[in-house]
């Protein structure tokens, strides 16, 4: 991402916007994905690592603007302040809307894959996740049922869109660079959705318990923000959350049976998930 991204930001701060947003701390799950998957066909890293980069700058992009004061109005991200407060939110909003388009710029090149119908299907992939019938579609739903009682069905639907989607696209772009089958495209797929809901439930669980903010003890009046959603947990109640939890662990290493060995790094994934501490 640092070779990727420009370094010279001496006439506008736009570059240094993007730059402070997409290098700082973060778990990168979305890009181990495409890298992961992509090894199971016998893909090196270094052949999957822009389809991997791009992906990680569309994620960037929907943070910046999830983060915005007319989206989720949030101050702190990866425990920094967010772009539009580290900068102002102008400059927040044209980081994120030039990483994304800075990732399709990166997808089309012939260095990211030399044949042009693997990279049209990247393009094509990733564009279908991030777009209304996904990320964007999922967080519109996310908005419009703030302080509204959601059923477990709309709960399912808005994280599979707003969370789901993006790890779907990435296992299917380490499917796609590895001129995967449908079926073991359809088998990633089908792993990452479940990942991507146990990657939500486990989240829901430390925020409840204020993990994910740094508290000590549990708060739990405060897990959840105004104007914000309930969470799974809130829904399910934490026994059922945590019994869904271990559900989706194995059923989603149960669709990797049919790779084998070759998936271990993405079973290892899966355990990493659900026990991580934040």
């Amino acid at each position: 991402m640092d070779e990727l991204l420009p370094k010279e930001f001496h006439d506008s701060k736009l570059v240094e916007a993007m730059r402070y947003s997409a290098l700082s701390d973060g778990k990168r799950i979305r890009p181990f994905l495409v890298i992961a998957s992509a090894q199971i066909f016998g893909i090196s890293p270094l052949v999957s690592l822009n389809s991997a980069t791009a992906m990680e700058f569309v994620h960037v992009y929907s943070l910046i603007h999830d983060d915005l004061p007319a989206m989720d109005n949030d101050d702190v991200r990866r425990g920094i302040p967010t772009c539009h407060k580290k900068f102002d939110e102008a400059t927040a909003i044209l980081a994120g809307d030039s990483l994304l388009t800075y990732a399709f710029e990166i997808l089309t090149d012939p260095v990211t894959h030399k044949e042009t119908s693997v990279r049209l299907e990247l393009v094509k992939t990733l564009s279908k996740a991030a777009g209304f019938m996904g990320m964007a579609g999922g967080q519109m739903i996310d908005l419009e049922k703030a302080d509204q009682r959601i059923s477990n069905e709309e709960l399912a639907k808005l994280h599979r869109l707003k969370t789901g989607e993006l790890f779907m696209a990435s296992a299917e772009m380490g499917a796609i660079l590895g001129h995967a089958g449908i079926n073991e495209r359809h088998a990633l797929r089908n792993f990452a959705h479940d990942l991507g809901l146990a990657f939500q439930i486990k989240d829901d669980i430390l925020d409840h318990y204020g993990i994910s903010l740094g508290k000590v003890e549990i708060d739990e009046t405060v897990h959840k923000k105004p104007k914000e959603n309930a969470s799974i947990v809130d829904v399910l109640g934490m026994e059922l959350a945590q019994k869904q939890l271990e559900l989706l662990r194995d059923q989603s290493i149960a669709h990797l049976k049919v790779f084998g060995a070759k998936a271990s790094l993405l079973v290892e994934l899966v355990n990493f998930v659900i026990t991580r501490k934040k």
